[in-house]
C-alpha cells in the first residue's frame, strides 16, 4: 500500500496572506480597470489584505509628484510611500465609497463600509477617510 502525502495548507492569519476570492478585475467605464465584487460582500467584511512595498519618498524620481507612480502609491507616513500589491492599486476613487482601507506595518486591509452587491465596483476614498471631500490630484467625475 502506498502512502499519500498531502501538502499542509497554511492557515490564513496575521502572518499569511491569501488572495481574495471575493473580488475580480475588469474594465470600469471611464476609469480603466477596477475592482469588482465576485459575490455579495457584507458590511464590515474584509475584502482583501494585501502586502505593500515601502519606498522612501527621497528615492522617488520627482518625489510625490511623479506622474506615473502617483497613480499607484499610498502616502504611508511622513517619509515613505507604499505600493500596494495584489489588487490594492486598482481600486478606484469615490467620494461615496463602499469600502475603506487601513494599514499596519506591511499591509493594507480593505473592508466593506456597506453591503456590496455581486458585480458592483468596489471603490475607496483616496484621501483615507471615507468622508474626506478634499482634492485627490485629478478631476473627479
Amino acid at each position: 500500500m502506498g502512502t499519500t502525502l498531502f501538502a499542509a495548507r497554511p492557515r490564513v492569519g496575521k502572518s499569511v496572506m491569501q488572495h481574495s476570492d471575493l473580488v475580480l478585475i475588469k474594465r470600469a467605464r471611464g476609469k480603466g480597470r477596477g475592482v469588482f465584487a465576485r459575490t455579495r460582500i457584507r458590511k464590515g467584511a474584509v475584502i482583501e489584505k494585501v502586502p505593500v512595498l515601502i519606498i522612501p519618498i527621497k528615492h522617488l524620481v520627482g518625489g510625490l509628484t511623479n506622474p506615473i507612480l502617483q497613480k499607484y502609491f499610498y502616502i504611508w507616513n511622513k517619509g515613505n510611500v507604499a505600493v500596494s500589491l495584489g489588487y490594492g492599486s486598482l481600486y478606484n476613487h469615490s467620494y461615496a465609497p463602499n469600502a475603506e482601507y487601513e494599514h499596519d506595518t506591511a499591509s493594507i486591509v480593505y473592508r466593506a463600509l456597506r453591503d456590496i452587491a455581486k458585480g458592483e465596483e468596489i471603490t475607496i476614498n483616496y484621501n483615507g477617510d471615507p468622508r474626506d471631500r478634499g482634492p485627490v490630484g485629478f478631476e473627479v467625475k
